[in-house]
This record gives structure tokens, C-alpha cells and sequence, in this order.
């Protein structure tokens, strides 16, 4: 009964016209006395609401002496609902004001679920191409959205960090120490959507969950430029691996730390002469 009561409430319905609804659900036509006997409140309060509601067309009202509701049919009265809240959310999206600026803004967003939902969103909407690098814990959180879009011939290149069996369709990608780092900072993600749309994130256990948003071309042509040259060394690594390790054995890992580690085992770079 409380749940019903709540999503009545998230659907703009007040504590008392809610009440009143699945009162006459449940018992059929009465009259504004016996709701409100059957409430146990006042006969005033219940009159009002029984007005509103009959005037927005949620009640039937019977003519005669006493005056009677009854309750729409559960499918009558949601495809009311869905009707109006369709009409007002084309009425927001094609008159809300909209200021035009030169260059796509930078946006944040903040919480585990206002992340998650704004992606699905954004997947939903994906019609060509989304490119995912993420570790293995998100990568089942959107995994779900992705085979989603790819059922509608969306292209998916896929990166993720950490291996599991559950996840042989991800490509995995060496984490090169940074799971340690990541229970302190994070695990950072970034998704790119059709080319135009990308967030750039972070999301752990002792973390909250943050995302970067943007259509900023430069942002994405960066993100899918880190993608593709993780992936196209990668795949070198698969293709020579052990060639690799035998011609620079040690000095490969120092070439790598040398631009990836931490700042402290970075090398200097020297810089080119004038």
C-alpha cells in the first residue's frame, strides 16, 4: 500500500489525493462521506480533493443525490497520465529558453546514480559508434546498455582494465600498477558516443562517483585519441610480445614508466634545443 502511496506522490499527486484514489479503487463508487469515514478524515479536506481530481478528469462523478466517484481503470488512468506528461515534456524541450553559446560547455555531474542514468540515457540515443574504456567492475554496470545498442547496429570498440571471465567479448588491458593507485583515487572511465558526446570519470569504493561531460570536439578527439593509442599498443604487445622483451627487456618497462608512472619515477624529458 506504501509503495502505491509513494509513486502516486511522484506523479504530482497530494498525500490526500493519493489516499482518495485507492480508497475508491479498492471499495467502488462512494460519496464524499464515506471516503471520508473510510479515511478517517475530515469531510472538508476529502471534498476539496474529490473536486480537483473529478475537474482533471481522474474521477468519475455520478449525477444525482448523493454525488458519487469511482476510480478510472488502472490502464485508463496511466495512459491519461503518460499522455500529459509527453505533452508538457514537448512543450519544455521546444519552448524553454536556450542560451546559444560559441563552444559546447563543460559540464559535471555527481552520485553513482546520476552518472549511470545519464549514460543509459546517452546509449540509448547512440546511432553509429561508442567507445568504452573502463575497468571491470563498470564495465558490468554498462554492459547491459552496450549490448542494447549493439542489437541496433551500434559499433562497439571496447577497452577494460582488469580480466574476467564473465567479460571475454572486453578487450583487457594491462593495468601497469594502477589497480593499487585506483582504490585511492578511483577508477577512472571514459565513454564516447557517436563521435560528439563524451564523460570522462572517476568511480571507486572510497570515492564519490564523478563524471567530466561535454560535446567539445577537443575532448573527444582526446579521449579517442588515448583510446587508440592504448589499443594500438596493445595489440603491438600481443603481436611481438616476447620479441619485445628479448630485444629491450628491462628498458621497455623504464620507456613506458618514463611517460605512465608516477611522477616521482618519471625521467626528466630533455627538451629540444631552439
Amino acid at each position: 500500500m506504501e509503495q502505491l502511496l509513494q509513486h502516486l506522490r511522484n506523479l504530482s499527486f497530494t498525500e490526500m489525493e493519493a489516499k482518495i484514489m485507492v480508497e475508491l479503487a479498492a471499495k467502488g463508487p462512494s460519496s464524499g462521506y464515506e471516503v471520508a469515514k473510510g479515511l478517517g478524515v475530515s469531510r472538508s479536506n476529502v471534498y476539496a480533493a474529490l473536486q480537483r481530481l473529478a475537474q482533471h478528469g481522474f474521477l468519475r462523478r455520478s449525477a444525482g443525490e448523493p454525488v458519487r466517484y469511482s476510480m478510472l481503470k488502472p490502464e485508463e488512468l496511466t495512459q491519461m497520465i503518460s499522455g500529459q506528461v509527453k505533452e508538457s515534456l514537448a512543450f519544455i524541450e521546444t519552448r524553454m529558453p536556450r542560451v546559444e553559446t560559441d563552444q559546447p560547455p563543460f559540464y559535471s555531474i555527481e552520485g553513482d546514480r546520476n552518472v549511470l542514468e545519464m549514460l543509459s540515457r546517452e546509449m540509448e540515443r547512440a546511432e553509429h559508434e561508442i567507445v568504452v574504456d573502463v575497468w571491470r567492475e563498470e564495465a558490468a554496470l554498462v554492459r547491459k546498455g552496450l549490448e542494447e545498442a549493439e542489437g541496433r547496429g551500434v559499433k562497439l570498440l571496447w577497452s577494460c582494465i582488469g580480466e574476467d571471465a564473465a567479460m571475454n567479448r572486453l578487450v583487457p588491458w594491462p593495468s601497469h600498477d594502477r589497480e593499487g593507485d585506483s582504490q585511492h583515487t578511483g577508477r577512472r572511465f571514459s565513454i564516447v558516443i557517436d563521435r560528439r558526446w563524451c564523460i570522462l570519470g572517476v568511480r571507486g569504493d572510497n570515492c564519490t562517483t564523478q563524471g567530466l561531460v561535454t560535446e567539445h570536439p577537443v575532448m573527444v578527439e582526446l579521449l579517442l585519441d588515448h583510446f587508440t593509442q592504448e589499443m594500438v599498443l596493445y595489440e603491438l604487445e600481443q603481436d611481438i610480445g616476447e620479441d619485445l622483451a628479448e630485444r629491450y627487456g628491462p628498458r621497455y618497462e623504464r620507456i613506458y614508466s618514463k611517460y605512465v608512472g608516477p611522477d616521482e619515477e618519471r625521467e626528466p624529458v630533455a627538451e629540444k634545443d631552439a
